[in-house]
Protein backbone atom coordinates (compact mmCIF):
# COMPACT_ATOMS: atom_id res chain seq x y z
CA UNK A 1 0.00 0.00 0.00
CA UNK A 2 2.94 2.29 0.75
CA UNK A 3 4.49 1.36 -2.55
CA UNK A 4 1.37 2.74 -4.16
CA UNK A 5 0.98 5.76 -1.95
CA UNK A 6 4.50 6.85 -3.10
CA UNK A 7 3.83 5.81 -6.71
CA UNK A 8 1.15 8.06 -7.25
CA UNK A 9 2.85 11.10 -5.46
CA UNK A 10 5.62 10.63 -7.71
CA UNK A 11 2.84 10.74 -10.62
CA UNK A 12 1.20 13.70 -9.25
CA UNK A 13 4.44 15.62 -9.13
CA UNK A 14 5.68 15.00 -12.33
CA UNK A 15 2.37 15.93 -13.93
CA UNK A 16 2.08 19.22 -11.75
CA UNK A 17 5.96 19.72 -13.28
CA UNK A 18 4.23 19.40 -16.75
CA UNK A 19 1.61 21.26 -15.97
CA UNK A 20 3.48 24.35 -14.77
CA UNK A 21 6.51 24.39 -17.40
CA UNK A 22 3.67 24.36 -20.34
CA UNK A 23 1.41 26.99 -18.38
CA UNK A 24 5.27 29.15 -17.93
CA UNK A 25 5.77 29.14 -21.40
CA UNK A 26 2.58 31.39 -21.97
CA UNK A 27 3.94 33.70 -19.84
CA UNK A 28 7.33 34.34 -21.65
CA UNK A 29 7.05 37.60 -24.08
CA UNK A 30 6.78 37.16 -27.99
CA UNK A 31 11.04 38.78 -27.81
CA UNK A 32 11.47 36.25 -25.06
CA UNK A 33 10.14 33.37 -27.38
CA UNK A 34 11.91 34.78 -30.33
CA UNK A 35 14.88 35.04 -28.68
CA UNK A 36 15.43 31.68 -27.64
CA UNK A 37 14.32 30.22 -31.30
CA UNK A 38 17.11 32.05 -33.01
CA UNK A 39 19.77 31.40 -29.99
CA UNK A 40 18.58 27.79 -31.11
CA UNK A 41 19.18 28.00 -34.85
CA UNK A 42 22.48 30.01 -34.69
CA UNK A 43 23.57 27.05 -32.45
CA UNK A 44 22.29 24.75 -35.08
CA UNK A 45 24.48 26.86 -37.78
CA UNK A 46 27.39 27.01 -35.64
CA UNK A 47 27.51 30.12 -35.30
CA UNK A 48 29.17 31.45 -32.23
CA UNK A 49 26.62 33.83 -30.44
CA UNK A 50 28.67 36.93 -28.37
CA UNK A 51 28.39 36.91 -24.96
CA UNK A 52 27.22 40.80 -24.49
CA UNK A 53 25.66 42.85 -27.03
CA UNK A 54 28.20 44.57 -29.35
CA UNK A 55 27.59 47.20 -32.05
CA UNK A 56 29.14 45.80 -35.37
CA UNK A 57 31.62 48.05 -36.63
CA UNK A 58 30.80 50.29 -38.77
CA UNK A 59 32.77 50.63 -42.57
CA UNK A 60 32.28 51.82 -45.83
CA UNK A 61 33.62 49.86 -49.02
CA UNK A 62 32.62 50.29 -52.79
CA UNK A 63 30.95 48.37 -54.32
CA UNK A 64 30.87 47.17 -57.89
CA UNK A 65 29.92 49.62 -59.66
CA UNK A 66 31.76 52.05 -57.32
CA UNK A 67 29.28 52.99 -54.96
CA UNK A 68 30.02 53.22 -51.69
CA UNK A 69 28.24 51.20 -49.27
CA UNK A 70 28.18 51.73 -45.29
CA UNK A 71 26.96 49.16 -42.62
CA UNK A 72 25.35 52.64 -40.79
CA UNK A 73 23.43 52.55 -43.87
CA UNK A 74 21.72 49.30 -43.59
CA UNK A 75 20.64 50.06 -40.12
CA UNK A 76 16.80 48.57 -39.74
CA UNK A 77 17.61 45.77 -41.94
CA UNK A 78 19.05 42.36 -40.97
CA UNK A 79 22.36 42.26 -42.74
CA UNK A 80 24.00 38.92 -43.85
CA UNK A 81 28.06 39.86 -43.70
CA UNK A 82 30.26 37.19 -45.55
CA UNK A 83 34.10 37.43 -45.95
CA UNK A 84 35.31 35.78 -48.57
CA UNK A 85 37.70 35.46 -52.29
CA UNK A 86 37.37 33.62 -55.91
CA UNK A 87 40.40 31.23 -55.12
CA UNK A 88 38.46 29.84 -52.15
CA UNK A 89 36.44 26.41 -52.36
CA UNK A 90 34.11 26.60 -49.33
CA UNK A 91 33.67 30.50 -50.59
CA UNK A 92 32.20 28.88 -53.96
CA UNK A 93 30.61 26.28 -52.37
CA UNK A 94 28.26 28.44 -50.29
CA UNK A 95 27.66 31.28 -52.66
CA UNK A 96 24.55 29.65 -54.58
CA UNK A 97 22.95 29.16 -50.90
CA UNK A 98 23.61 32.66 -50.20
CA UNK A 99 21.66 34.26 -53.73
CA UNK A 100 19.00 31.46 -52.46
CA UNK A 101 18.87 33.05 -48.75
CA UNK A 102 19.21 36.37 -50.31
CA UNK A 103 15.95 35.61 -53.68
CA UNK A 104 13.72 34.82 -50.46
CA UNK A 105 14.39 37.63 -48.03
CA UNK A 106 15.54 40.54 -49.80
CA UNK A 107 11.97 41.76 -49.86
CA UNK A 108 11.43 41.34 -46.29
CA UNK A 109 14.79 43.73 -45.06
CA UNK A 110 17.52 41.38 -45.57
CA UNK A 111 20.77 42.23 -47.05
CA UNK A 112 23.77 40.39 -48.19
CA UNK A 113 27.59 42.02 -48.15
CA UNK A 114 29.92 40.05 -49.58
CA UNK A 115 32.49 41.53 -48.74
CA UNK A 116 36.14 40.13 -51.22
CA UNK A 117 39.30 40.17 -49.63
CA UNK A 118 41.97 42.19 -52.31
CA UNK A 119 41.02 41.02 -55.45
CA UNK A 120 40.19 43.36 -58.55
CA UNK A 121 36.68 44.72 -59.23
CA UNK A 122 37.20 42.29 -62.52
CA UNK A 123 37.82 39.16 -60.94
CA UNK A 124 34.47 39.89 -58.35
CA UNK A 125 32.48 40.95 -61.27
CA UNK A 126 33.58 38.08 -63.74
CA UNK A 127 32.70 35.59 -60.51
CA UNK A 128 29.67 37.55 -59.62
CA UNK A 129 28.30 36.38 -63.72
CA UNK A 130 29.46 33.26 -63.97
CA UNK A 131 27.77 32.21 -60.50
CA UNK A 132 24.55 34.55 -61.57
CA UNK A 133 24.30 35.86 -57.73
CA UNK A 134 22.63 39.03 -57.83
CA UNK A 135 23.61 40.20 -53.91
CA UNK A 136 26.14 43.19 -52.82
CA UNK A 137 30.04 42.62 -53.67
CA UNK A 138 31.98 44.78 -51.76
CA UNK A 139 35.59 45.52 -52.46
CA UNK A 140 38.37 45.45 -49.35
CA UNK A 141 41.14 46.31 -51.10
CA UNK A 142 43.63 47.11 -48.39
CA UNK A 143 42.01 43.80 -45.86
CA UNK A 144 40.89 46.98 -43.07
CA UNK A 145 37.31 45.74 -43.08
CA UNK A 146 38.89 41.99 -42.70
CA UNK A 147 40.93 43.08 -40.34
CA UNK A 148 38.03 44.94 -38.33
CA UNK A 149 36.13 41.75 -38.26
CA UNK A 150 38.79 39.71 -37.68
CA UNK A 151 38.06 37.46 -40.40
CA UNK A 152 41.19 34.93 -40.72
CA UNK A 153 40.17 32.45 -42.49
CA UNK A 154 38.03 32.19 -45.27
CA UNK A 155 34.75 31.71 -45.58
CA UNK A 156 33.81 34.03 -42.76
CA UNK A 157 30.32 35.14 -41.83
CA UNK A 158 28.49 37.46 -39.39
CA UNK A 159 25.18 38.79 -38.51
CA UNK A 160 24.04 42.10 -37.87
CA UNK A 161 20.55 42.68 -36.51
CA UNK A 162 18.25 45.88 -37.47
CA UNK A 163 19.43 47.37 -34.16
CA UNK A 164 22.90 47.23 -35.83
CA UNK A 165 24.32 44.77 -33.15
CA UNK A 166 26.23 41.82 -33.64
CA UNK A 167 24.58 38.61 -33.31
CA UNK A 168 27.34 36.56 -34.02
CA UNK A 169 29.51 34.82 -36.20
CA UNK A 170 30.97 31.58 -38.18
CA UNK A 171 33.63 30.21 -39.45
CA UNK A 172 33.87 27.89 -42.73
CA UNK A 173 31.05 26.58 -44.83
CA UNK A 174 27.70 26.68 -44.53
CA UNK A 175 24.19 25.96 -46.59
CA UNK A 176 22.80 29.70 -46.06
CA UNK A 177 19.32 28.36 -47.73
CA UNK A 178 18.71 25.62 -44.78
CA UNK A 179 15.76 25.66 -42.85
CA UNK A 180 17.70 26.66 -39.79
CA UNK A 181 19.49 29.69 -41.50
CA UNK A 182 16.07 30.80 -42.96
CA UNK A 183 14.25 30.21 -39.94
CA UNK A 184 17.48 32.43 -38.08
CA UNK A 185 16.56 35.48 -40.41
CA UNK A 186 13.36 35.48 -40.29
CA UNK A 187 13.21 35.50 -36.23
CA UNK A 188 15.65 38.12 -36.81
CA UNK A 189 13.61 40.11 -39.24
CA UNK A 190 10.36 39.89 -36.65
CA UNK A 191 12.38 41.33 -33.70
CA UNK A 192 11.77 45.17 -32.79
CA UNK A 193 14.30 47.43 -34.69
Amino acid sequence: MARWIGALLVVAMVAGAIAFLSLKGNFVGKEDKLATIAESNAKKLGIERLERTTKAPDFGLDDLTGKRVTLKEQRGKVVFLNFWATWCPPCIQEMPTMEKLHQDLEKEGSVILAINFQETPDQVKEFFRQHRLTFTALLDRDGKVFELYQAWALPMSAVVNKRGELVGKVMGYRDWHSDEARQLFQELLAEES
